[in-house]
C-alpha cells in the first residue's frame, strides 16, 4: 500500500528511457536467471510476438521502430529487476524513470505486471509514432544553455508553430522538439546566440512537445481501462518532479506525461532532497548514470545492465 509519509530515503532505483535499447540487450540475463526469463516469456506472450528475439538478435532497424523500442527496453529493465526481486535485493527508497523508463519503475513497485505495462507501452510508441507525419517533426539536443535561455530560443524560432523543450536531461543538455522547420530554426538561433552545440537528433518523430497531443488523447482511455494498483513506495514523476504513489495519480501522470517534457534535472534533484545518495540505474545502457553524474557528481552511482553487473551487485549486498 502506497505511503506518502516522509522518511530520510537512502536509494533510488532508476529506469532508463527509449535510446538506451542495443542488440544483444537482456541476452545474458535471459539465459542466466529462470527470473528473468520468465518475464520475457510473459511480456512475448502478452503482446503476441516475440519481442524478446528482437532484443537478444536484432536487427537494430526493427528494434529502433519506436513501438517495438519502448516495450523491447521495458522487457529488459523489468527483467533484471525480478532477479534482483528473487534475490532479495531491491531494498530501495523511492523509484523513477526517464519517460518510457516511467513504466519500468512502476512496475518495479508493483504498479502493473509487466505484461500490462509492455501492451501499455507498444501502444504508446505506435501512438506517438502516428501523431505526426513521418518526416514532418524533429528534435535537436542544445549544449550549452540554461533552461531560460533555451526557451527564448525556442519562442523566437516557432513563428506559429510548435517548438519547445522535450528533455531537461542534465545542467547544459536540454533537448527541444517540435515542428521539423521550427527545430531547424531554433538551430539557427541557437548557434547565432552563441550555443556551444545544436545537433538534430536521429528521431523518428518529436516527443514530448504539444505534437503529441493525439496520442495523449488515444493512451489516455487504454491508461483509464489498465489495471494499476497503487504503488508500495514512492515514484518522482516526470511530469512533476514530484513523489506519486497512488494509482489515480500514476494514472494522470502517465497521460500528462507524452506531450509534456521530462523534468529529469528536477527529478534527480527531488530525489536528492529526499535524502537519496545512492542512484541505481536497472536496464539496458548507462544513459542514466552518466546525466545523473552531471547532476550531482557527489551521489554514488551503479549500473546494472547484464550478468556480471547484477553478479557484482548481489555480491555488494551480502
Amino acid at each position: 500500500m502506497y505511503d506518502s509519509a516522509p522518511m530520510e530515503h537512502n536509494t533510488a532505483f532508476v529506469f532508463p528511457g527509449q535510446g538506451s535499447q542495443s542488440a544483444g540487450m537482456g541476452k545474458d540475463v535471459a539465459a542466466a536467471f529462470p527470473a528473468a526469463r520468465r518475464v520475457f516469456d510473459d511480456i512475448d506472450a502478452a503482446l503476441g510476438f516475440s519481442i524478446s528475439q528482437l532484443c537478444f538478435e536484432g536487427p537494430d532497424e526493427q528494434l529502433k521502430l519506436t513501438e517495438n523500442t519502448q516495450p523491447a527496453i521495458l522487457a529488459v529493465s523489468s527483467a533484471i529487476h525480478a532477479v534482483l526481486e528473487e534475490r532479495g535485493a531491491t531494498r530501495r527508497d523511492v523509484v523513477a524513470g526517464h519517460s518510457l523508463g516511467e513504466y519500468s519503475a512502476i512496475v518495479s513497485v508493483g504498479g502493473l505486471t509487466a505484461a500490462d505495462a509492455a501492451q501499455l507501452v507498444r501502444m504508446r510508441g505506435r501512438f506517438m509514432q502516428e501523431a505526426t507525419p513521418v518526416g514532418s517533426g524533429g528534435m535537436a539536443a542544445l549544449i550549452g544553455p540554461s533552461v531560460e535561455e533555451v526557451t527564448s530560443i525556442c519562442e523566437e524560432a516557432a513563428q506559429g508553430e510548435v517548438v519547445s523543450i522535450a528533455n531537461i536531461n542534465a545542467p547544459g543538455q536540454i533537448v527541444i522538439a517540435g515542428t521539423k522547420a521550427g527545430v531547424d530554426r531554433a538551430i539557427v538561433v541557437a548557434k547565432a546566440r552563441g550555443v556551444r552545440r545544436a545537433l538534430p537528433l536521429p528521431v523518428s518523430a518529436p516527443f514530448h512537445c504539444a505534437l503529441m497531443k493525439p496520442a495523449e488523447e488515444r493512451l489516455k482511455p487504454l491508461l483509464d481501462d489498465a489495471p494499476f494498483k497503487d504503488l508500495w513506495m514512492s515514484l518522482v514523476s516526470n511530469v512533476d518532479a514530484s513523489p506519486i504513489g497512488t494509482a489515480t495519480a500514476v494514472r494522470n501522470a502517465l497521460v500528462r506525461q507524452v506531450a509534456s517534457p521530462v523534468r529529469w534535472v528536477e527529478s534527480v534533484q527531488k530525489m536528492v532532497s529526499m535524502g537519496v545518495r545512492r542512484f541505481v540505474e536497472i536496464g539496458p545502457g548507462a544513459v542514466l548514470t552518466g546525466l545523473i553524474k552531471r547532476i550531482d557528481p557527489s551521489v554514488e552511482l551503479i549500473n546494472i545492465s547484464d550478468v556480471p553487473s547484477i553478479e557484482k551487485f548481489l555480491e555488494s549486498m551480502t
